[in-house]
């Protein structure tokens, strides 16, 4: 692939393209399929007030559900996947728009579903599954239903919670314009002189600068520039607080960490135990903190530092051919069921490879049911290698759990979903580490290994108990403005790198910039994700075949269990405090090679 000149899709080598023809050969098999969707909501209209009226009628309602499920994810993924390929393209764009009205049209006109099937009396709904047995197939689902009776309100009261949803997305969407659109911040000048535009996008590259003038003034352009509407980003932050406060208590949960914790079956000790157990392992990030002041040859290591690179690059030009074959060896130790799934999505077009002229950026994983398809951007580096045995490992896990499972279970819940995908990077970190015996290239990939757990495990906690501070402050009554949020935020920036990182107070103001705030206490799931991938990597590297069928087991899971009991079928008990503490130690270890590979 050229750098100089971005392709236009027609140019790409077919066999670099994903083969959407999979689920629809033409658009106009997805336009009959349409029409079919586009009646749907009349006739599940066609079953309100009737679920509770025999087993065979709940019965049909059920399959018809799943029938819906196929349908949707068909016509989701063949629109969305066509609109990525060039989201310049008005014609997917309008197939795309199209099929949200539709969403919303079968969402609303299956809007009784839930409030029936929870005023369906137990003794009835037990007569049901003795009269219809097939209908045992669909208890867990309607257990994991009827088992938050006590948080759905009357009809009425329904009616206006749902009323106020748009009313609850405001602080979201408020951030959102605010700091993307209307934010502009000033131009970062670097040792020379020279401006660099600092936007979102540029932040993060320019703070990995080794740069150092470049980095502090980009650090101190962007914290300025939020610092002149604190108290904006203050009211908009504490909107968010107020916001899921009276959907908990409308709903009659104890506080809003059980409120959003519950959708996923997720005790809310696992949250607790993870802050907990980072708070015992404080010490390896200090550790690590000394370890990166002493490589850069700093006398004070600041804020601004955090990202600089401490191995000066290694020239690893990869391919994509050579990235795919080292993925391959490095997930040997899966055994060759695994193997042979993931030589099917190499060989079989579920990867759409390179860049081209109106692609969507980035990278993801889409589970679609006749096959997952994924996106990459790669361009021949390190990072581009990790990104596919990371996307790979989301593709693998989507394939088990639809081909296993039956269509109602066939979805897996949003706090496994990382798991998988780190998996394979952490099996991909192992292997290149036995197999590199070049000191500064090995120095370069315990480098990058050590950023992971930094960024995800320690800064994504610290995340997480920002969020659980403030939303327990706002309980007991306490205002949360301004200086109140700055000086939160600084005192877990003191914990969370000790005394041997000078405190910016530009730093303060960070959560005023972090989108995931506003995501309902999502982020602790990126480093409860990560630790458990740690544990079952190692356990597959010394567990032998016992291990590896164990792991393939939980990705064959879907939702068949709750998330808690499928990891713990993996051989990980994300309720103590263990896959945490190892993790961590790991951190350790590797910390002591690295400053043994750099003396």
């Amino acid at each position: 692939m050229t750098e100089e000149r971005i392709p236009k899709r027609e140019e790409l080598d077919p066999k670099y393209t994903w083969d959407l023809s999979d689920i629809y050969p033409t658009d106009e098999d997805w336009e009959r399929d349409f029409a079919k969707f586009s009646k749907l909501p009349e006739t599940i209209a066609g079953y309100k007030g009737r679920l509770a009226e025999s087993a065979d009628t709940l019965l049909e309602f059920l399959r018809l559900s799943d029938e819906i499920a196929v349908l949707c994810d068909s016509l989701g993924n063949y629109a969305q996947r066509k609109s990525d390929e060039n989201t310049a393209n008005a014609k997917y764009q309008a197939m795309v728009s199209r099929l949200m009205n539709g969403y919303v049209a079968i969402n609303s006109a299956g809007s009784f579903e839930t409030p029936e099937l929870i005023a369906i009396p137990d003794d009835l709904l037990e007569n049901f599954y003795k009269d219809k047995p097939e209908l045992e197939l669909y208890r867990r689902a309607l257990d994991t239903v009827r088992r938050r009776k006590a948080h759905v309100l009357s009809e009425a009261e329904e009616k206006l919670l749902a009323l106020a949803g748009d009313m609850g997305m405001s602080p979201e969407n408020i951030f959102s314009m605010f700091s993307d659109a209307d934010l502009k911040f000033p131009d970062a000048a670097d040792k020379d002189g020279n401006p660099h535009q600092l936007t979102h996008g540029s932040y993060i590259p320019m703070m990995q600068s080794a740069d150092r003038i470049l980095r502090k003034n980009a650090f101190e352009n962007l914290y300025h520039t939020y610092d002149g509407f604190k108290n904006t980003c203050a009211a908009t932050l504490a909107a968010q607080v107020k916001t899921l406060a009276f959907y908990s208590q409308a709903r009659k949960y104890g506080s809003a960490l059980e409120s959003a914790l519950d959708g996923n079956e997720i005790p809310t000790d696992v949250y607790t135990n993870l802050i907990a157990a980072v708070h015992d392992n404080m010490h390896y990030m200090y550790d690590y903190a000394a370890l990166r002041k002493e490589l850069m040859g700093l006398d004070e290591l600041h804020m601004y530092d955090l990202y600089a690179p401490i191995v000066s690059d290694v020239d690893m030009k990869i391919s994509f051919e050579e990235a795919k074959d080292t993925v391959y060896k490095a997930l040997s130790v899966m055994g060759d069921e695994y193997l042979a799934v993931l030589k099917k999505g190499f060989d079989e077009r579920w990867i759409d490879v390179y860049e081209n002229e109106g692609k969507t950026s980035g990278a993801y994983s889409a589970g679609a049911r006749v096959h997952p398809y994924v996106l990459l951007n790669h361009k021949d580096t390190l990072n581009c290698m990790f990104t596919l045995a990371h996307e790979m490992g989301h593709a693998i896990h989507s394939y088990y759990s639809n081909s296993t499972q039956p269509i109602v279970y066939s979805d897996y819940k949003i706090f496994v979903a990382e798991v998988a995908s780190t998996c394979n990077e952490a099996l991909l970190m192992q292997y290149l580490l036995k197999n590199t015996q070049d000191k500064k290239q090995r120095a370069y990939l315990i480098n990058y290994f050590l950023e992971q757990f930094r960024t995800t495990l320690y800064r994504q906690t610290m995340f997480a108990e920002f969020e659980l501070k403030i939303n327990e402050m706002y309980a007991r009554g306490e205002a949360l403005t301004a200086d109140v949020l700055n000086s939160t935020y600084r005192e877990l920036n003191k914990l969370y790198f000790g005394e041997g990182v000078v405190i910016d107070s530009e730093i303060d103001l960070e959560w005023a910039r972090i989108p995931h705030f506003y995501y309902e206490f999502y982020v602790y799931q990126y480093a409860t994700g990560y630790s458990a991938a740690i544990a079952l990597s190692q356990r597959i590297l010394t567990g032998g075949e016992q291990a590896v069928k164990d792991y393939i087991g939980f990705l064959k899971g879907g939702c068949s269990k709750d998330p808690i009991s499928l990891l713990k079928g993996a051989g990980v008990d994300m309720t103590t405090a263990a896959p945490i503490n190892d993790a961590l130690k790991l951190f350790g270890e590797l910390i002591g090679e690295m400053r043994e590979l750099t003396k």
